[in-house]
């Protein structure tokens, strides 16, 4: 009862920023009617976090990926998408379902976010899953952690990732219409992309928006074997045996090359939106579709025995969402903001002769209330609510989860103290989470409701010791309520080709966790470098067991304290400066140590990472290449195994025919150059499974 009164309230709450919007109109101006689409950003980094903060004054690691960076670096997921950036790897499972992997966390510790809402999908339940977001569509991606990462969830420990469209628009054209366009292809797969929005304004206060995308991939080429020497080594001695299974040829398993088989995917999405803008403030709607057809890479079988799959995965979510800003201008709130969304999702993992083998649905709703204070001389902050729900079924011969629901109602405040040189900060969250398990009769799994009070706190300081270095320490202390997967799973996943296993008796997931932050620059250099640790109890895996159940390894989840530790640094420097030519190098470097008490290290850890470049900026050009060098990852599980070294030369060009002003641009990059064969060690498939081999990538993107 107490769960349904909250979430009764709280949807009461989300609507109120609607209803009050007409009684705002003629309040003092704070949101721009008009706008420049054309104008370029400037110098200073604003993230948009609960609180726009400067990324200078930021207590923890913070990622923005913009503009020519963005188009660089687009992939068809938003993992590889983010791939090269400090203190983020991906789980890699094939090109389209590749998920952000933080710091060595993943899964339920990573919330990827649209517009600061979640993506209302399954991606958490699975790494074969992709993520319902569009990285051809973003503006601006961020990567948060920290104080600020809390007020999205418990689940946000390892941090945020928050994709920013423009699908509800957030200001009016000045001219008659305003399009962005965005074209692509990649070698590796034949990648072949399209992505297009229109703006129109409907009057001085009215805009309407709509956009869609198209991608299409064929199986992607790597460098040599799809498995490793180790595993093609077992498969040709099963082979050479005289292994009696009609139905697998081992030595062909073990001479797959050059392509990574079952990889192909197709995805289109469409959208549209209307916003009114006013003097009051704002709000919007917005609806979308998303479809996607994908392969998951084979997980050959090397032995008599193992079940060997390629299931394809069609997904469809549709969703609405909404959003609304007052400007209140009061003595005690400035500023009420609502956002919402709501989705219904399924996909099908389709067998090899085009039949439904499990079919997965998805019901979710999030919503968000803030509530922003008016700034009494050195004090800022935000208080608000935020409610979420969810309605999830699997049916199928191989449902290894039951039908669950899950709702959750958060209470959050972040308050900051700003005296110059000296910055404060605190946060704080109280989340009620049930999750009910409601499996059919004949099925065989934990039945019952579980509950669960999380409380979550941080305190931050920094100290400006020159008007541009700063130093920064933050503590905090989190709570996590386990997922449904985590709680309910028992069965085979042909997805994963894993027999997956949970456990209902968990209890909530807790840690300690401190970071320092070191941030400076100068004329011809930036620089910015962090340390944390993380004492965890009850900590949450899974890891293979060595059994085989059904044909398939057994991942067996647990809880046992744990301990990671790490860093993250980057930097670049100007080498020489000719006019208006530049030169500049840059670095970035990562590493995570750990470590699950009492059992050994923690499985699927990236390793010490390094990745330095050299680039020449001009007005309307710039050429850069880089190399990038992944140590091997020795520190594994009991029954993972080694991931080796590798090293990838890259090289790109971006191109302004007109320069800076005019919004044409190209963008031009070889990747992996020297087809080398990377496998990388977060990924559940690294044995069988390695990155793209040498991919020659061109982009054209306009905006008028």
């Amino acid at each position: 009862m107490r769960v349904r009164l909250l979430a009764g309230s709280a949807s009461l709450a989300l609507l109120l920023p609607a209803a009050a919007m007409a009684q705002t109109a003629e309040s003092n101006a704070k949101v721009a009617k008009t706008g420049d689409y054309h104008a370029q950003p400037s110098g200073e980094i604003i993230v948009t976090g609960a609180l726009p903060t400067r990324r200078q004054d930021m207590l923890s690691s913070v990622a923005v990926i913009q503009d020519e960076q963005l188009t660089q670096a687009l992939r068809p997921s938003i993992g590889e998408t983010l791939q090269h950036e400090p203190g983020v790897s991906a789980t890699s499972f094939g090109p389209s379902a590749s998920r952000p992997v933080l710091r060595g966390l993943q899964g339920e510790r990573v919330r990827v976010l649209t517009n600061g809402i979640g993506s209302i999908d399954v991606s958490n339940t699975s790494v074969d899953h992709a993520v319902v977001v569009n990285p051809l569509l973003a503006e601006r991606i961020e990567v948060l952690r920290g104080p600020q990462s809390l007020l999205y969830g418990s689940s946000a420990i390892g941090g945020v990732v928050n994709i920013i469209d423009k699908r509800i628009p957030t200001k009016v054209p000045e001219e008659a219409f305003h399009a962005d366009a965005l074209a692509s292809y990649g070698s590796a797969a034949d990648e072949r992309s399209v992505a297009g929005s229109v703006d129109v304004p409907l009057s001085k206060n009215w805009v309407a928006h709509a956009d869609g995308s198209y991608m299409k991939s064929d199986d992607m080429r790597i460098g040599g074997y799809a498995m490793t020497s180790a595993l093609r080594a077992q498969a040709l001695a099963t082979d050479a045996a005289g292994g009696s299974d009609d139905e697998i040829d081992f030595a062909a398993n073990a001479n797959q090359k050059g392509k990574l088989a079952n990889s192909a995917a197709k995805t289109w999405t469409a959208g549209a939106g209307l916003a009114y803008i006013g003097d009051g403030g704002s709000f919007g709607v917005a609806y979308s579709h998303y479809d996607s057809l994908y392969g998951v890479p084979i997980r050959y079988a090397t032995q008599e025995g193992e079940e060997q799959e390629a299931p394809r995965l069609s997904l469809v979510q549709d969703r609405l969402d909404a959003r609304a800003d007052i400007d209140a201008n009061g003595s005690v709130i400035d500023k009420i903001s609502m956002r919402m969304g709501y989705a219904t999702y399924h996909h099908f993992e389709l067998e090899e002769d085009g039949s439904v083998g499990t079919a997965f649905y998805n019901k979710g709703m999030e919503g968000r209330l803030e509530l922003t204070q008016t700034q009494h001389g050195a004090w800022r902050g935000v208080t608000g609510m935020q409610l979420f729900t969810r309605d999830f079924n699997v049916v199928g011969d191989e449902a290894f989860l039951p039908k669950n629901s899950t709702t959750q109602v958060g209470f959050f405040t972040l308050q900051q103290l700003d005296y110059g040189a000296l910055k404060f900060e605190a946060g704080g969250r109280y989340e009620h989470s049930a999750l009910t398990s409601l499996p059919l009769d004949d099925q065989d799994f934990y039945r019952g409701t579980k509950t669960f009070d999380a409380f979550s706190g941080s305190l931050g300081a920094s100290y400006g010791f020159s008007d541009n270095w700063r130093l920064g320490f933050n503590l905090a202390r989190t709570e996590r309520a386990p997922a449904a997967e985590e709680l309910f799973a028992d069965g085979p996943h042909a997805g994963t080709e894993a027999y997956e296993i949970g456990n209902p008796d968990f209890q909530l997931e807790k840690s300690w966790g401190v970071e320092a932050i070191l941030r400076g620059s100068g004329t011809n250099y930036t620089f910015e470098a962090s340390a944390y640790h993380t004492w965890f109890s009850n900590f949450i895996y899974d890891d293979q067991t060595g059994a085989v159940e059904d044909g398939l390894p057994v991942y067996q989840t647990y809880q046992a304290d744990a301990r990671y530790y790490g860093f993250e640094a980057q930097g670049s420097l100007t080498l020489a400066e000719i006019g208006t030519t530049k030169i500049v190098a840059d670095a970035l470097g990562d590493y995570v140590h750990a470590t699950i008490e009492d059992v050994g290290p923690a499985p699927r850890i990236p390793p010490l990472r390094v990745l330095g470049g050299v680039g020449v900026q001009t007005p309307k050009f710039d050429v850069r290449g880089e190399v990038e060098h992944a140590w091997a990852q020795e520190r594994t599980s009991e029954y993972e195994t080694r991931t080796p070294a590798y090293t990838l030369v890259n090289a790109e060009v971006n191109v302004r025919p007109w320069g800076d002003t005019r919004p044409l641009s190209f963008a031009l990059s070889a990747n992996n150059i020297f087809d080398v064969v990377a496998r990388r060690a977060t990924s559940y498939l690294k044995d069988y499974a390695p990155l793209s081999g040498r991919d020659i990538r061109l982009t054209a993107k306009v905006s008028f």
